[in-house]
């Protein structure tokens, strides 16, 4: 048990799926897990682990942004032995060619913010997913006859919406780099995972293009995520 998490450590599977938002950590259980039990309620962070096709896994929300994100996997992490977490979430992109709904996996994650000089006082803007975790979800999606775009993403700290001149945040980010959104979660989970030498991945189901019209309503948002949430169970059950 953590001040954060009243599961105990047996209750916590070693893969964990990790949406932000717990009511769609309720809606992966009761839709797609057999036998699932609520392992965690701590801040309404509800956390439930059952079944997929044979395969223990937990299924836990993040919260939003890299604080919520860095206090959970870490935790995951060092105290639960949780080996891989494969978030799944939500993204504007900036590319005009991505359309709505599409799945990106993250191959990168940059920041401008300070998450890794924070944590360990490495001066980190850029980090990457595991590439052998990354390479069984693209197995999988190409079994299942689903596309997904292979993606540099950028992780902040203020919604794009609210940003005075998204633009120039934009301008901010490191041409080489080919950043194509944004989301607010997976650098600090990717760092995280880093620093304990374990897995980590992150997919995003584009809900918002920028300069170009058609948005999602929260309900949409939850219930048209179900490619992606099936993407992230089946690659699970490959892991050992």
């Amino acid at each position: 048990m953590t001040p954060h998490n009243d599961a105990k450590k047996e209750d916590i599977a070693s893969i964990v799926i990790m949406p932000g938002d717990p009511l769609r950590a309720k809606y992966i259980a009761e839709n797609f897990l057999e036998n699932y039990k609520l392992v965690n309620t701590v801040r309404n962070m509800f956390a439930y682990t059952g079944s997929y096709k044979g395969k223990r896994i937990t299924v836990m929300a993040s919260g939003m942004g890299m604080p919520s994100m860095g206090i959970y996997c870490y935790e995951l992490y060092k105290f639960y032995n949780v080996e891989t977490i494969i978030r799944i979430g939500s993204c504007g992109v900036y590319d005009e060619s991505i359309n709505l709904l599409e799945t990106i996996l993250v191959d990168g994650s940059y920041t401008l913010g300070n998450f890794a000089s924070n944590m360990t006082n490495e001066d980190t803007k850029f980090v990457c997913s595991d590439e052998c975790l990354n390479n069984i979800i693209e197995d999988i999606a190409n079994r299942m006859k689903i596309d997904i775009r292979k993606e540099n993403m950028a992780c902040v700290e203020c919604f794009d919406a609210y940003v005075d001149n998204v633009d120039d945040v934009i301008q901010k980010f490191p041409k080489d780099k080919n950043i194509v959104g944004a989301e607010m979660e997976a650098f600090a989970l990717f760092y995280t995972a880093k620093r304990f030498g374990k897995r980590a991945a992150c997919l995003l189901t584009v809900v918002d293009v920028i300069n170009k019209e058609g948005h999602l309503t929260a309900e949409e948002r939850q219930l048209s995520l179900d490619n992606m949430i099936k993407i992230s169970l089946n690659s699970a059950i490959k892991l050992t």
